[in-house]
């Protein structure tokens, strides 16, 4: 029986470290390619030969000629211009580890900025201990000693990329300024923080992205959420009523950050967008506000001009309460709003669809 057991433990041990190998592996390829395209950029910036005739479009250009590759749009382009810039160091981690079509040192060493060792986390560990998300969230610091403090203490803590988003808006780094004791708090912090799985590594939208896979399948989501979710969108199409599915985690872009509606629907009847977005927990003031905000989104980016104006459903799910609220972008024309109505299901069946769901799956 010991012998079976460490057979056991011997199998387990190995596809845990063979998959977080290969989890490390594809993280850093997905890190190096967006290092790289940043480093092509620039170098056509500075040293190419037509450089004038795309100036101020050169990101658009590229994205367009781009775009059968997944997050290659003009928003990803520009943040890897600023990945190489910011991180020179990756440079050093890289070195001899590229075929020179894809890497030429000689012409690195004129384009990047000056990098001093010791200065900065060094590229190799920038490389193996965080995902391009956290790279992402540590780009929108501007300020390089307060990015790398991040840095230092997320590769300490293991932190996943939603822990380091919490201790940023929550000004670590300020409050360990201004602490008489910046070591007692860091301990504090570190003692009160979750590691990350290995496997966390690539649960995220840009490995996805990279790996060609269907983004909407790694959405961020609790198991109470997806099982509701995974029922409520076969639901509202079985009620009738003209709804036509179209999109599960349907990802927008607003300014420099990416949401995500839970559910959207086109309604044949209404000839209208419906978004719909889950809530579980406690009702917020703040929750309406963001889904005017994809509605307003929708009016301004995704309606055709045939289309009338897009509706929101916000479903709150709480285990002894479900609230569901109807949202119609501020429309002032009283028949709209009541033809609306006419045309959507009722609250109460929402409601008690919801309610009935929570009690079988909490």
């Amino acid at each position: 029986m010991s012998d079976f057991k460490n057979l056991v433990s011997t199998i387990q041990q190995l596809h845990q470290q063979l998959q977080k190998n290969t989890v490390n592996a594809v993280n850093q390829s997905l890190t190096i390619r967006n290092w790289l395209t940043g480093f092509y950029i620039v170098e056509f910036e500075q040293n190419g030969k037509d450089r004038a005739e795309y100036g101020k479009s050169l990101l658009n250009s590229i994205a367009g000629k781009l775009s059968d590759i997944k997050g290659m749009d003009e928003r990803s382009l520009r943040r890897f211009r600023q990945f190489y810039l910011f991180y020179p160091q990756i440079a050093i981690a890289i070195r001899g580890t590229l075929p020179p079509e894809l890497y030429n040192e000689q012409k690195w060493g004129t384009l990047s900025p000056q990098f001093k060792a010791g200065s900065s986390v060094a590229g190799e560990n920038i490389l193996a201990k965080l995902s391009y998300s956290h790279i992402e969230l540590l780009l929108g610091i501007d300020d390089s000693i307060k990015r790398t403090f991040y840095e230092i203490e997320t590769i300490k803590g293991s932190w996943s990329v939603r822990e380091l988003r919490r201790q940023i808006n929550s000004l670590y780094f300020e409050r360990s300024g201004l602490s008489q004791k910046p070591e007692m708090l860091a301990k504090l912090v570190q003692q009160k923080t979750k590691s990350q799985l290995s496997t966390d590594i690539i649960k995220n939208i840009y490995a996805f992205e990279f790996l060609d896979l269907p983004v909407k399948e790694i959405v961020e989501e609790s198991d109470l959420e997806k099982a509701l979710l995974d029922n409520l969108q076969q639901f509202i199409v079985e009620l009738g009523y003209g709804f036509c599915f179209e999109a599960r985690q349907k990802r927008i872009l607003i300014g420099e950050k990416y949401y995500f509606i839970d559910l959207v629907f086109y309604h044949r009847i209404l000839k209208c967008h419906v978004l719909i977005d889950l809530k579980i927990g406690e009702f917020e003031h703040g929750d309406i506000g963001q889904l005017n905000t994809y509605l307003n989104y929708y009016k301004d980016e995704i309606c055709e001009p045939e289309d009338r104006q897009p509706v929101g459903m916000l479903l709150v799910a709480e285990k002894d309460h479900a609230l569901v609220k109807y949202a119609t972008a501020g429309m002032d024309e009283n028949l709209f709003v009541q033809q609306y109505l006419l045309k959507l299901p009722d609250t109460n069946i929402l409601r008690q669809y919801i309610e009935k769901e929570l009690k079988e799956i909490t």
